[in-house]
């Protein structure tokens, strides 16, 4: 039996903690502003998963005073309707934050909708402005999730400066962004993926390893250095024989955490951290508001 001596980081109460500074912050500037912040995640179809993610950011949202402006559309919706939608959320004053969950239906064009959006309204910071103030190291809204592990490797005070990171997953939504994010931080950063030849030799000499590729398990325990920091993105939901269905991420965590420093849990790591940060970010926004 391999003990687990790796410590916890603990996406789930840093996140506890962001949520509560944040409704500070609007109890605060509710009444000068004279409206409380408002989100709008919109919602097509009817995937089990993404309905609970949705329940769950707009929970979290109203927790904090986040007005809810969310809608939710039949899977035949078509483009022009929810590119009107998002043309008079852009004109909404009352909307601070514009969400598209994905994944949208197969006849639906995701990337085109997220253009639409207005940048600084982008809550999951995924518009090419923004992405592009990322890549020149300009403030602008962060992609949610890399956001989020950023946030919590600050937390516990993990030094990234001349760190070697590897980023596993090269996705427009995690990967990519994350990788932006450690070489802003300072860190000598590699990007892997499916294609990647012999893994193991890259994410073994990672200090910092981020698993985001979306496979259940990919990295075991002989795949990281004794010592590292291993962050788990990975959200798959895997079913046993008796039908019983649990959630993993892309890390054998049993068997890591015996040889990692740091590790975070799936669920309880980096879920929590991406919802906090979409929070953030609407407030960000909302705060924008004042300014102008």
């Amino acid at each position: 039996m391999e003990t687990q001596t790796a410590k916890i980081l603990d996406g789930k109460a840093l996140a506890a903690t962001i949520q509560q500074e944040l409704a500070t912050t609007i109890a605060e500037l509710q009444p000068k502003i004279g409206r409380p912040p408002g989100l709008a995640v919109l919602m097509v179809g009817d995937n089990p998963a993404s309905a609970a993610y949705v329940k769950n950011k707009e929970k979290a949202g109203a927790k904090v005073g986040i007005a809810s402006f969310g809608q939710h559309f039949p899977t035949q919706t078509s483009q022009t309707v929810l590119e009107e939608v998002i043309a008079e959320l852009n004109q909404d004053e009352q909307v601070d934050g514009i969400l598209v969950q994905l994944p949208l239906p197969k006849h639906l064009d995701a990337i085109s909708l997220l253009h639409k959006i207005a940048p600084d309204k982008d809550a999951d910071g995924l518009h090419p402005i923004n992405l592009g103030k990322l890549v020149r190291g300009e403030t602008g809204l962060r992609s949610c999730t890399p956001a989020g592990v950023m946030r919590l490797l600050e937390e516990y005070k993990i030094p990234l400066v001349g760190k070697q990171a590897v980023v596993v997953g090269r996705s427009i939504l995690v990967g990519k962004p994350m990788a932006l994010m450690l070489l802003e931080a300072d860190a000598t950063v590699t990007i892997a993926h499916s294609r990647t030849q012999d893994l193991k030799t890259i994410t073994q000499n990672a200090d910092i390893l981020i698993a985001a590729a979306g496979i259940p398990g990919l990295i075991t325990a002989q795949m990281v250095k004794p010592g590292a920091v291993v962050i788990d993105v990975g959200i798959n939901r895997v079913t046993d024989s008796s039908g019983k269905s649990r959630l993993i991420g892309d890390i054998d965590f049993a068997a890591t955490a015996s040889v990692a420093e740091y590790i975070t849990p799936v669920p309880g790591g980096i879920g929590p951290m991406t919802v906090a940060m979409l929070l953030q970010n609407t407030v960000s926004s909302y705060l924008q508001t004042t300014r102008n």
